[in-house]
């Protein structure tokens, strides 16, 4: 079974969660998969309700008028009894039926029951919902599997992963027999990708064709729900994503819109870019014009690179002989896309918002992000030329950015040189905020 990092909120929520939760992401990243086994591990009563399978069960559910009316229909739609204080109702695909997430207010206040909600499209579907029930709703995002989620799920053990990251944190170099070893599985991750299906795929066959037929399946179930969109809201959503390969192999990866056709603006493209990045199909990465921190305030929305949700799908586009080469490392392919479409999917799965910087006087940052409230540039190297990064020199030595150090992530293991740091691709999902589960502060208004 693939462990997920989400395992562990989606046990707390069961353990103590009075409101109700909500897991949205793309399609085929396992959100489904992950409820039923959390709730089936902790011998939970739950019903399932899932609305694409179903959609008559949207009109039933439409038409109660309160929440006793509500509850009968659902016990007669699960074939279930629904035991008080105890069952928990788990709607599936409810972007067939958002007006749920503004009714499951008054199914917390009412008390009975808990509610699991999942679904996909909902960052789209759910950006003109203006009602949503703050407080009573909890929201998760999820992703493809991240890079230490894929260690796990091919065999490398709790320990090894640990003594990668505290390698990180230390600076120290990793054993050169693991370095080796642990770049091969990075080279099979982008091959292989973070999609569940896909990854379990490999672990049960190690079939690379038969993967390569899950990441088809996964990009036909994207372009159907393109045409459904694209035939309501005239979205030229098929024309962009289709170009976001070849955009990536460009010198700087940055998405040139008048590629699509002359005429073509980010004013008039808007929408359809927002679609990609709500969905969950596209990561942008905005360009942002200051090193300072919050780097949002810097963000310049129509310059962007573009890559996709996971880099499994992207290198499924690829010839066969070409992911055989890249599985041999050798040196004639260019990784430069695979490797900084890897790095944007762990970066997004870890929370953080995606920039690039880029400007005459200093050069260009492959990404710049904020941790810990300071802005860190990185630089994303799948050459030889590792220790050549202009940009990143010329950042370090201007004490005006503020900039304490950088980090350039490539092939090669772990060394310091002044204030840049030398990292290995793998040791990307170290990066991390510090996480303060306890934030409190009283004011002290004695003495006025």
């Amino acid at each position: 079974m693939l462990v997920r990092t989400m395992r562990k909120d989606l046990e707390k929520w069961l353990e103590n969660g009075r409101e109700a939760l909500l897991i949205t992401g793309a399609r085929q990243i396992g959100k489904t998969f992950l409820i039923r086994e959390v709730l089936k591990s902790a011998k939970t009563p739950y019903v399932e309700l899932n609305l694409i399978e179903h959609p008559e069960y949207v009109g039933v559910l439409e038409k109660s008028s309160d929440s006793e009316e509500l509850y009968m229909r659902l016990s007669v739609l699960s074939g279930e009894s629904l035991i008080k204080h105890r069952t928990i109702i788990f709607f599936d695909e409810v972007q067939e039926y958002k007006e749920i997430v503004t009714r499951i207010k008054f199914l917390v206040d009412e008390g009975s029951y808990r509610y699991i909600m999942s679904g996909s499209l909902l960052g789209v579907e759910l950006r003109d919902l203006r009602s949503a029930p703050v407080g009573y709703l909890r929201i998760e995002d999820m992703y493809p599997m991240s890079q230490e989620e894929f260690l796990r799920a091919v065999g490398v053990s709790d320990q090894t992963i640990e003594m990668v990251r505290e390698s990180f944190h230390r600076r120290k170099p990793i054993d050169g027999f693991v370095h080796k070893k642990l770049l091969e599985v990075f080279y099979l991750y982008l091959i292989v990708g973070g999609m569940p299906e896909a990854v379990q795929t490999y672990v049960d066959t190690h079939d690379m064709n038969r993967v390569a037929s899950i990441h088809e399946k996964i990009i036909r179930l994207y372009k159907q729900d393109f045409t459904k969109y694209e035939t309501r809201y005239k979205l030229k959503l098929m024309e962009i994503y289709d170009a976001i390969p070849g955009e990536l192999n460009e010198k700087n990866k940055r998405f040139f819109i008048n590629h699509l056709g002359k005429g073509r603006s980010y004013e008039r493209l808007q929408d359809d870019f927002l679609w990609l990045k709500y969905a969950g199909v596209a990561l942008p990465v905005y360009n942002v014009t200051e090193l300072k921190a919050p780097l949002r305030i810097n963000e310049k929305r129509n310059l962007f690179k573009l890559f996709l949700s996971d880099v499994g799908l992207l290198t499924s586009l690829y010839p066969v002989q070409v992911k055989i080469d890249i599985l041999r490392q050798a040196t004639g392919v260019n990784n430069g896309a695979l490797f900084e479409n890897a790095a944007a999917q762990e970066l997004k799965a870890k929370g953080f918002s995606l920039y690039y910087y880029n400007s005459k006087k200093y050069g260009e940052l492959d990404f710049v992000l904020e941790v810990d409230g300071k802005v860190l540039p990185l630089e994303i190297k799948s050459g030889k030329d590792y220790a050549r990064h202009k940009a990143m020199d010329n950042v370090l030595a201007n004490e005006a950015t503020e900039i304490e150090a950088g980090y350039v992530f490539s092939r090669e293991n772990v060394s310091v040189k002044g204030r840049c740091c030398y990292l290995p691709i793998y040791m990307l999902f170290c990066i991390e905020n510090t996480r303060i589960d306890d934030f409190t502060y009283t004011l002290d208004l004695s003495g006025i």
